[in-house]
């Protein structure tokens, strides 16, 4: 189970990272609605975690089905490694552009596949551990869902700071989709 658990995270890392560059740009192709609530809607950073977070969990549920690991386990592993890469996804380009003075496109993807490969990297360690993490399943579900409220929420109205603003348009959320 844990080698089968290992090269699982490994390969999902480069399936996570592969379906968030087609989430990327799944509305420039006509996406309609699914494009737009799965895809990004502009150029913000709150949009590129957005698309994260979708292959993440996408990925994490074709996983479960082929682990067949124990469910509560692993849904708080899963759930802890989301928060941590959509956390350090932020934190670091925000950190990193203010040494810089902006951002550059070739840091940005090695520094979201490091960090997605981090993150599957703990999430696995999370996933096979004894322990008793499984009792904080209750508590990772609501913070899920709040999650995704958020995601849901913010495309849609997008509150007017610069982790929602769009630096192509300058707009904020889905009313950056059709200027």
């Amino acid at each position: 189970m844990k080698r089968r658990a290992a090269t699982s995270e490994a390969v999902g890392a480069v399936a996570i990272y592969s379906a968030a560059v087609f989430l990327h740009f799944v509305n420039a192709f006509g996406g309609g609605a699914l494009g737009l609530v799965f895809g990004a809607v502009n150029e913000s950073v709150w949009e590129h975690v957005k698309i994260f977070s979708f292959a993440y969990v996408g990925w994490a549920i074709l996983q479960l089905c082929w682990l067949r690991a124990p469910f509560r386990q692993y849904a708080v592993a899963k759930c802890i490694g989301l928060y941590l890469l959509m956390g350090g996804m932020i934190g670091f380009y925000y950190a990193y552009t203010a040494f810089t003075g902006g951002n550059i496109l070739a840091v940005d993807i090695l520094s979201s596949l490091i960090l997605l490969l981090l993150v599957q990297g703990l999430s696995y360690a999370l996933e096979v551990r004894d322990g008793h993490l499984r009792e904080l399943f209750v508590p990772a579900m609501l913070l899920l869902l709040l999650y995704y409220l958020m995601f849901f929420s913010f495309t849609v109205f997008a509150p007017r700071l610069p982790l929602f603003r769009d630096p192509v348009t300058g707009g904020y959320g889905i009313v950056t989709a059709f200027q």
